[in-house]
């Protein structure tokens, strides 16, 4: 099957979601990635930040994504999770946003200490 993930809220979490001054792994998120990809699963990252923002973050998470494409792409997605609700792969999981009533910044403006 051919997996997606998303970035921001998702497989990261930024200031606004995890209450620290910088962006953060998903833990929880991760390691539901690593099972899929454990089972020989095609991995794919993708982000609304564009395909350079999600390869950054696929590398310094060391996901080895087998693809980093454009989000929205026709590229016959089984399974999409994301943090918004998305009609991107033929079963969709929206993963539960933490402090959704809060207004993210742009992901430019954020710090990371990975």
């Amino acid at each position: 099957m051919r997996i997606a993930f998303d970035v921001d809220d998702t497989l990261l979490l930024p200031p606004e979601a995890n209450g620290l001054p910088y962006d953060s792994p998903s833990y929880d998120t991760i390691a539901i990635y690593r099972w899929f990809q454990a089972q020989g699963h095609t991995m794919i990252i993708w982000s609304g930040g564009g395909v350079d923002y999600a390869r950054h973050w696929a590398d310094k998470l060391g996901l080895n994504p087998d693809a980093v494409i454009p989000k929205n792409a026709n590229g016959g997605i089984d399974i999409a999770f994301d943090d918004c609700n998305v009609e991107l792969g033929t079963v969709n999981v929206k993963v539960k946003r933490l402090n959704n009533s809060v207004t993210r910044t742009i992901p430019e403006k954020r710090k990371s200490t990975l």
